[in-house]
């Protein structure tokens, strides 16, 4: 095997090694009062986490590629440092999506970069104005901080209400602290298209700051879609969340960031908790490097969408119109009686969304798992969804 290609053995024979680098035995107990390795090990047994077909979280089921697991086992050397000598992962960014250095912050995954935005902007009485359902971590956020929520329906074709979201956030101007836009939308995989966001920056007051969540940009195929990076660089308060969780495959090795303004970025810093591990800073530039890779993750993702989702159409099911790695679909029954149906077939599939109770969201994982989840599918709905609807 050559130097620069690492198998996933390999990767964690590194990693074994890495903990001893660290005066830690990844063999032995690892305990703390709050975590117990035995413990970890029952509850594996009992939940067997590699016989599954996991379609329910939405990251890329093929893991990281060759280039990252050999940058993240190279950082391992200086993992027992707060310092490296290594890749700057900040550059990497800047200079792919073309903006300045000073307009990024990264973040342990963007989880906690749309926890730092929420602390910032939001508050006792602040308000925080999206559509229901959508990604509602800065939902749950928000009210954490005591701030109030107004999460406005869907569109009867389950596009976000623009206009609604506009005439929210004049109605109470004064206590609006943050517009949040998941676009595509997390769990429908419609986007928002460039119009409409357009529609929304020049229909609100011109100071609100604008949360967009990106996590599924790289997958989106629309053209009338776009990136809200450019209302950043024409001076709008728009904020960008991305990850490395989706297209790079880097879920458990947690980096997220944020672009926004540098008088923005500023704004948030001293809200930022927790550092990017070497490890993550590492794979990061790497992913970023890897265009062929990330190419080959779109094309897979994409072609197996498409092949399912016709397969399901084809039988006379309603799936929305996705541009992510996962579809909606419509379900007629209750969507968690149909998760668990699905569990009890080895296959794990995504929570409920209220108020669209009866359609199940669905990652798109390995050529093997979705044909598991199509078995699976037969066997749960053994009538076509015509008859029910």
């Amino acid at each position: 095997m050559s130097k620069s290609s690492v198998s996933r053995r390999g990767f964690m024979g590194g990693a074994a090694a890495a903990l001893g680098y660290m005066g830690l035995n990844p063999a032995s107990d690892l305990s703390a009062k709050e975590f117990s390795l035995d413990a970890f090990r029952r509850s594996s047994q009992e939940f067997d986490f590699d016989s599954y077909a996991r379609l329910s979280s939405n990251e890329n089921a093929w893991a990281p590629s060759e280039s990252v697991l050999d940058a993240v086992t190279a950082s391992f050397k200086y993992a027992n440092r707060y310092g490296d000598p290594g890749e700057n992962v900040v550059a990497a960014i800047a200079e792919r999506d073309g903006v300045e250095e000073n307009m990024i912050m990264t973040t342990p995954g963007s989880g906690a970069f749309l926890r730092v935005v929420g602390t910032t902007f939001l508050g006792t009485n602040k308000k925080v104005i999206g559509v229901e359902p959508t990604y509602s971590s800065v939902y749950r956020h928000a009210t954490g901080l005591k701030a109030d929520v107004i999460a406005l329906p869907l569109n009867a074709d389950a596009t976000q209400n623009i206009d609604a979201m506009i005439e929210a956030t004049r109605k109470n101007y004064r206590d609006v602290g943050l517009v949040y836009l998941v676009n595509p939308n997390n769990p429908t995989g419609i986007v928002v298209n460039k119009s409409d966001v357009q529609k929304l920056l020049d229909g609100i007051p011109e100071d609100v700051p604008v949360l967009v969540d990106e996590a599924y940009h790289h997958f989106v195929q629309d053209p009338n879609y776009e990136t809200a990076i450019p209302h950043i660089l024409e001076g709008r308060p728009v904020i960008v969340a991305r990850t490395f969780s989706k297209i790079y495959g880097m879920a458990a090795i947690r980096l997220g960031y944020g672009i926004a303004s540098p008088e923005m970025i500023d704004k948030m810093r001293p809200h930022q908790t927790g550092n990017v591990s070497v490890l993550a800073r590492w794979g990061g530039v790497a992913a970023l490097k890897d265009t062929e890779s990330e190419a080959k993750f779109l094309k897979d993702t994409l072609d197996l969408r498409n092949k399912t989702v016709a397969e399901l159409e084809a039988m006379g099911h309603r799936i929305l119109p996705s541009e992510t790695n996962f579809f909606f679909v419509y379900t007629g029954r209750p969507v968690a009686e149909v998760q668990e149906a699905f569990r009890q077939k080895g296959v794990l599939v995504g929570r409920p969304f209220p108020p669209m109770l009866d359609y199940l969201r669905v990652s798109i994982g390995t050529a093997e798992e979705m044909d598991r989840f199509m078995a699976a599918w037969k066997e749960i709905f053994p009538a076509t969804a015509a008859d029910r609807l």
